[in-house]
């Protein structure tokens, strides 16, 4: 700011000397040291208050980030929620047109309104599929009903064979 080298101090010194006196030198230093210390108290208080003020505008600028991110990352998840409920839907005429035509029976009418899309932590839960020949069921189905099962009377339990342990 000044360009204030030693040896110009010094000149002011020696002039400031031989005008005011020795005597009123040392009540002037203090003087100008008082209002020195003044400004940079003002300074520093300027200083202040503007990094303030340049923190609070980050902050808003921060804050208007961190809202659009918010509103961005909403909007992709609605998408993609909405992605799924199309695919689920797409899914699920498929499998009512794969039905109808492997047992050219009509199969029952979908839903009217789409159900809403599983948590993404929970497996939905998938209905209990009637013997086929395209999952293999019905040779399980058909190996069950073949198998005679034991007629007791009422009130009697089947004997299960006892097993007996040698403890020696």
């Amino acid at each position: 700011m000044f360009d204030i080298t030693s040896s110009k101090l010094l000149i002011l010194g020696i002039v400031a000397l031989l005008v005011i006196g020795p005597k009123d030198l040392p009540a002037l230093l203090r003087t100008i040291g008082k209002y020195v210390g003044i400004i940079k108290r003002q300074a520093a208080e300027f200083r202040a208050q503007f990094d303030e003020a340049m923190r609070e505008s980050e902050l808003a600028d921060l804050k208007r980030d961190v809202e659009s991110l918010g509103r961005e990352a909403e909007q992709t998840v609605r998408a993609a929620e909405q992605s799924v409920e199309k695919d689920w839907a797409q899914a699920q005429a498929s499998v009512t047109t794969a039905l109808e035509t492997s047992t050219g029976a009509p199969a029952a009418e979908p839903q009217a309104t789409p159900e809403p899309a599983p948590a993404l932590d929970q497996a939905p839960a998938l209905p209990e599929a009637e013997p086929t020949p395209l999952n293999g069921s019905a040779e399980h189905a058909a190996a069950d009903a073949a198998q005679p099962t034991p007629a007791t009377p009422e009130g009697q339990h089947a004997a299960t064979p006892q097993v007996e342990k040698s403890g020696a």
